[in-house]
């Protein structure tokens, strides 16, 4: 079809977006709206009261004062897909409450909330809050919540410990390690990362008169996601008694997945008042507040026979929750390790993983959600084998990838692969990147003073995950075809990649198709967006679902043209007797139906699918500064099929900005006193347009067989392997010239000195 499958149709979004006519969150929120200020919290543990609410309550244009008190009713926020412990008991998970009653566990956590008739007057108000606090010991970060005599956090978890989980099989694979003839290890820091989307977080509550029912708009990757936690879970309400809507979403990586305390706190404030209640986070509030990712520190050990074949792998990581257990915080890094082979054939794999409570944010699902923190370990690891042992990193990789022939093939983590061909796209993409040049380059740089580093890391993550998606389409008397889906974007382009679907199955003009999501009052089911699964999995109930409209149509327009409907072609404008000029538009065809065009098909996956890919990158360090510069940038994926090339490449720019970010810049510390030192954008550093040479980016698809139209999903590759890409090319340069074997995230100028300076003393 013309606008179908693989065509570069450009964004139906874009007019909008550019032109400034978007519709977001905060420009939704009416005039008379009552503003709300989170009252948070300067100490990281503490225990605290409130001595004046009364008083603050009688202040000019403030509205109500929300206290614990006000959210006793409600349950506290649960944690999600909790596994069990290695010895099978039960992982307790301890109050992460609306809003706490006499204790804080982090800086930022919400002590109250002051709802006034501007946002002035809530802030003056939740300034005159006078809040006693008692000060507590503090363990801010992984290494202080396991020290010996660290304070605990909640008694629920002695030693800070919230579960001590295992996967794989963590004998067998100690067993398997004792034949090896070479061993290689690592220990390595997997940074805490701020998503800082473009849009922060916000929500608007009221009341619908005429019903009673808590409404909610709010900013999220899916309605579905919010109600399902909001009503049953924490007010614990039928869901009838919700209306959720998200308008247009400026990002969300993850980070806007979840259902936060402060949409519950709207709309109580909206129940006191009686009034619309918005609340719209700057930016201090997402540094503080909102849940931050990653922050693991793995010790890992990789055992070789003598042809250099793994024989096993052990891997112990530390996984730092925060102060709370969050929604999705336990599942991240444990189904995130299952990803931890890599595309290698390990015989034996042991995994252990401790979540960790610590003094800080809660950290929870960011862009990939485990996949990025599996694909760094085992990346870096081989690497850092390949160093110890004199061989070639591409050697070594090469003698362990799993073949095509064994597709597909079942790791010791339980994941199921079904397609792949790991050797073939490896030399691929060297070939693209010119690795044979790099002698040339590297004695070039040499001369002008600079390190050369050569690195590269191979992805495979799971995708398409979340269950069931459903697709409603809809063609109007106007001849407008709508699609309702509980996806929801966050800047992706879902409304153009539906539109190409619908296009493959219809052979209707993309421009005359309409996609509605965000509104749980207008579509009933959703699984919303995450895991790279709206595409793969709402993408093909959108095309499963045009297939059978089409044919409903094409029998239609048979009857009224009296033609067979094998005869019926569809196309741009409606259908026509093929090879002659007797049409109808698909707005004839609506209005002359008995019954309306409307078709619902839902699709849910089999079974996860599994993009991969390589990164080839190319760095210069300056010694006498520590600057690294990114040269060389190459990428060769496998998505199974690609959609829309144009979308295809944004998605893996963004991905590789965030991975390089992380891997170069992007530093969350805290303080002892557990202090968030990087708390606005003037202490955390995030790249820009210049930190970036042109991406070559190009693809080697092997059609997914578990999925009915090939598609393996790319919402996340360039972020999962841009990270040890980057980091091996930063340490091949350090090696070569200093003998520097490791180096943690982010390789700031800063920490890149300093190493050289220790090796050169």
């Amino acid at each position: 079809m013309k606008f179908g499958i693989g065509a570069s149709l450009r964004r139906k979004e874009d007019p909008t977006f550019i032109t400034g006519k978007g519709r977001y969150l905060a420009d939704t929120v009416p005039p008379d709206a009552a503003r709300a200020v989170m009252v948070r919290s300067q100490y990281a543990h503490a225990d605290f009261e409130i001595s004046n609410a009364d008083d603050v309550r009688a202040m000019p244009g403030v509205l109500a004062v929300i206290t614990a008190e006000d959210t006793a009713h409600l349950n506290p926020l649960p944690s999600i897909n909790v596994p069990e412990n290695h010895d099978g008991s039960k992982i307790p998970v301890p109050e992460f409450p609306v809003l706490p009653k006499s204790r804080v566990r982090f800086v930022g956590d919400t002590l109250a909330v002051v709802v006034a008739e501007t946002e002035a007057q809530a802030r003056d108000a939740a300034e005159a809050l006078m809040i006693d606090f008692t000060p507590l010991d503090v363990a801010a970060d992984l290494r202080a919540a396991v020290a010996a005599g660290a304070p605990v956090i909640h008694g629920e978890a002695p030693g800070n410990v919230a579960f001590d989980w295992h996967g794989g099989n963590v004998s067998a694979a100690a067993e398997a390690m004792k034949s090896a003839t070479q061993i290689a290890e690592i220990e390595l820091v997997n940074n805490r990362v701020v998503t800082n989307f473009m849009e922060t977080r916000g929500a608007i509550g009221s009341i619908e008169p005429e019903t009673g029912r808590y409404v909610l708009e709010v900013s999220s990757q899916g309605v579905h996601l919010v109600i399902g936690v909001l009503a049953s879970m924490v007010f614990k309400q039928p869901r009838e008694k919700f209306h959720i809507i998200t308008p247009d979403v400026g990002g969300g990586f993850g980070t806007k997945y979840f259902c936060y305390r402060e949409y519950a706190l709207v709309l109580i404030a909206a129940e006191k008042t009686g009034r619309k209640v918005a609340w719209i986070a700057d930016r201090s509030d997402h540094f503080l507040a909102d849940y931050h990712g990653r922050d693991h520190i793995t010790k890992a050990k990789m055992g070789f026979d003598e042809r250099g074949k793994i024989v096993a792998l052990e891997v112990d990581t530390l996984a730092n929750l925060g102060a709370y257990m969050s929604q999705l915080a336990a599942f991240v890094p444990t189904n995130g390790s299952a990803l931890i082979a890599g595309v290698y054939r390990i015989p034996q794999i042991g995994v252990r993983v401790r979540g960790i409570y610590s003094n800080s944010s809660p950290c929870d699902a960011y862009r990939g959600a485990g996949r990025p923190e599996a694909a760094y370990v085992i990346e870096r690891l081989i690497d850092k084998a390949a160093r110890d042992f004199g061989i070639d990193p591409a050697a070594l990789r090469k003698r362990n990838y799993i073949p095509p022939s064994a597709m597909p093939h079942t790791t010791k983590v339980g994941r199921t692969y079904d397609s792949g061909e790991f050797k073939a796209l490896h030399e691929q993409a060297f070939e693209n990147a010119d690795v044979k040049g790099f002698r040339t380059r590297l004695r070039e740089a040499k001369k002008r003073g600079k390190l050369r580093g050569l690195g590269h890391a191979v992805y495979i993550e799971a995708c398409s995950g979340g269950g069931e998606e459903r697709a409603r389409l809809s063609l109007g008397r106007d001849g407008v075809l709508t699609i309702y889906i509980g996806t929801q974007s966050n800047g992706q382009g879902h409304h153009t990649a539906y539109a190409q679907l619908a296009s493959e199955a219809l052979g209707i003009d993309p421009d005359k198709v309409r996609v509605v999501q965000g509104d749980t009052d207008q579509i009933a089911f959703g699984a919303g967006t995450g895991g790279s699964r709206s595409i793969p999995v709402g993408g093909t109930a959108v095309k499963t679902g045009g297939d059978k409209l089409a044919e409903k149509i094409r029998k239609h327009a048979a009857e009224k043209l009296e033609a067979s409907a094998a005869d019926i072609e569809l196309f741009e404008d409606g259908a026509r007797i093929a090879g002659t000029d007797r049409t109808m538009s698909f707005g004839e065809l609506a209005a002359s139906s008995p019954e309306p065009f409307d078709i619902t098909d839902s699709r849910t996956p089999e079974a996860p699918t599994f993009p991969n890919g390589m990164h080839v990158v190319e760095v210069e360090v300056d010694p006498e500064t520590g600057e690294t510069d990114v040269v060389k940038y190459t990428v060769v994926d496998d998505f199974g099929v690609t959609l829309n090339p144009i979308m295809l490449e944004g998605q893996i720019h963004g991905g590789i900005a965030q991975g390089l970010g992380q891997a170069l810049m992007e530093r969350t510390v805290y303080d002892e006193s557990g202090q968030l030192v990087t708390a606005s954008l003037m202490d955390y550093c995030l790249p820009r347009a210049d930190d970036f040479p042109d991406i070559a980016f190009s693809t080697r698809n092997v059609p997914c067989k578990t999925n009915p139209l090939g598609l393996k999903g790319a919402g996340e590759a360039g972020a999962i392997g841009a990270s040890p890409a980057v980091t091996n090319a930063v340490v091949d340069a350090l090696h070569r010239a200093y003998g520097i074997t490791h180096i943690d995230m982010p390789a700031t100028p800063e920490a890149v000195w300093r190493a050289i300076q220790a090796a050169a003393r």
